[in-house]
């Protein structure tokens, strides 16, 4: 990801839950505040990939497709103008993993509380947690408003 160690990078990050869309706005009113750009982050992993069983998804993911759908998301959430502002990064990896090496040099790392996984009752995801624990940056967490 571009790193100009003279702009406040707001790095959040994406997986189409509810929770993620919160995080999106808080984190592009930040960059607002700040003068900053905000990067957000996609990561796509393929489950099963890494047992000893072979992979129950398709394999041919289209990056393209992925890459496509995220703007489309920016744009629902946010609007066509703040959209554009937004910088967009689909990875392939382990979300934590990928998450924390993108918030390397930033300013802040911003998360949804849970994501699409895990427990309905769980207060955070096993991604916010984790890196919540380890970032180089301070962390916040958003949770979503009660429905």
């Amino acid at each position: 990801m571009d790193r100009d160690a003279s702009e406040h990078r707001v790095v959040v990050g994406l997986d189409g839950s509810q929770s993620s869309y919160e995080a999106l706005r808080w984190a592009v009113r930040h960059a607002g505040l700040v003068g900053g750009i905000v990067d957000a982050v996609a990561v796509w992993e393929l489950p099963g990939l890494y047992g000893w069983s072979a992979p129950a998804v398709d394999m041919d993911v289209d990056e393209d497709e992925v890459r496509q759908k995220m703007r489309r998301e920016l744009t629902d959430v946010l609007g066509a103008d703040a959209a554009g502002s937004v910088r967009t990064h689909v990875v392939h990896g382990n979300p934590t993993d990928v998450l924390l090496r993108a918030a390397e040099g930033a300013e802040v790392l911003v998360v949804g509380s849970r994501g699409r996984g895990g427990f309905a009752r769980a207060l955070l995801g096993s991604v916010s947690q984790h890196v919540s624990q380890h970032a180089s940056c301070p962390v916040v967490i958003v949770r979503c408003p009660k429905q």
